[in-house]
């Protein structure tokens, strides 16, 4: 099983939410962020992983992904 190139940055954008402070949320600007990254947002969204199409904030079913993301790339980054 591979993942997709959507997948790779639907688990890249969870990865920039900010575990330590769940009061702290993302946006994603259409201006300044690639089209991928604006649908990957969206795609969360309507997963009911963020709060906003844009990103908000992490929903607890977001929160328990990026945990699980977070936690997967410290794994693989460990030597």
């Amino acid at each position: 099983m591979s993942l997709t190139p959507d997948e790779i940055t639907e688990i890249n954008l969870l990865c920039q939410f900010n575990l330590a402070n769940t009061l702290e949320g993302l946006k994603i600007h259409q201006h300044e962020a690639t089209a991928e990254v604006v649908r990957s947002a969206e795609r969360l969204h309507a997963r009911g992983l963020t709060t906003q199409a844009d990103g908000g904030y992490l929903t607890s079913l977001g929160l328990d992904a990026a945990e699980h993301a977070q936690a997967l790339l410290t794994i693989l980054r460990t030597n």
